[in-house]
């Protein structure tokens, strides 16, 4: 029986979910599929300049797991950019970070909460 997979702890998602070159060919090779992991541990380490320590705190694994996933999510981003193919964010094992459960460090999630609040229900978009 294979091990069970670890939710990893994701503060929102991405806006965009496809990227790729502008002219109409270049596609012929397919596309990658980055996980919304992998595109949270670049988020971390390469937008908001954490340490991979840091970025695996955050997201709650191993900071063997964070390299590994990073080591990934750039290796797919170097074979877009490089080969103009389409890059998908899409699937992977997470859970979008509530600051109402357990508190974010990161202020993205507070200006842009992932889902609008129920009525009668406080968000934690205010500053």
């Amino acid at each position: 029986m294979p091990r069970p997979r670890k939710w990893k702890r994701v503060c929102c998602l991405p806006r965009n979910t496809l990227f790729g070159p502008l002219s109409l060919g270049g596609t012929e090779d397919g596309s990658i599929v980055m996980s919304v992991e992998e595109y949270e541990t670049i988020r971390l380490i390469d937008l908001e300049g954490l340490n991979q320590e840091t970025c695996a705190e955050r997201m709650h694994v191993a900071r063997s797991t964070a390299q590994a996933m990073y080591r990934n999510a750039r290796r797919k981003l170097a074979d877009c950019l490089v080969n103009s193919r389409r890059l998908i964010i899409e699937g992977g094992d997470y859970k979008v970070c509530d600051a109402r459960e357990l508190p974010c460090a990161c202020p993205r999630c507070r200006r842009f909460p992932v889902q609008p609040a129920a009525a009668g229900e406080t968000t934690h978009d205010t500053p």
